[in-house]
């Protein structure tokens, strides 16, 4: 199975839709078997959801995304574990464990209060995150 992760600088990047670089992993047997980077346009939504889509992932991993760009992917038949932080080999890790999405690896807001500040969530569930869907499709 392929495995996408939107990355900058060694972390998960931010946006999906403006990513310019996902890792893909070969996973087989919860083992990764091959490992390499490909460069994404970072620009027009039907681009970034095509080219992601020549790559042929099961599964992408990245931080925030638009509900377009998730409607987009989700025509493509690629699963989306959104709002995802943290260093690349931790969340990794945590994808081969069966542990995402998990708290510790969501964006602030994401996962129940974080905080002294509530937010949209009330502290509950994922906030604004997608209505507290933790994937999609």
């Amino acid at each position: 199975m392929k495995v996408a992760l939107a990355t900058w600088n060694g972390r998960i990047s931010p946006v999906f839709d403006v990513a310019r670089q996902v890792l893909i992993l070969d996973v087989e047997d919860n083992r990764v078997v091959a490992r390499h980077e490909e460069m994404l346009p970072g620009t027009e939504p039907q681009a970034q959801a095509g080219r992601l889509a020549s790559l042929a992932p099961h599964t992408l991993i990245c931080g925030a995304i638009s509900q377009s760009m998730a409607g987009l992917l989700a025509t493509k038949k690629i699963r989306v574990i959104p709002f995802t932080a943290g260093a690349v080999e931790e969340v990794v890790a945590a994808w081969l464990a069966g542990t995402l999405p998990n708290p510790t690896l969501a964006m602030p807001g994401c996962y129940g209060r974080r905080g002294r500040f509530r937010g949209p969530g009330g502290g509950r569930g994922m906030g604004a995150c997608f209505g507290g869907r933790r994937t999609i499709m």
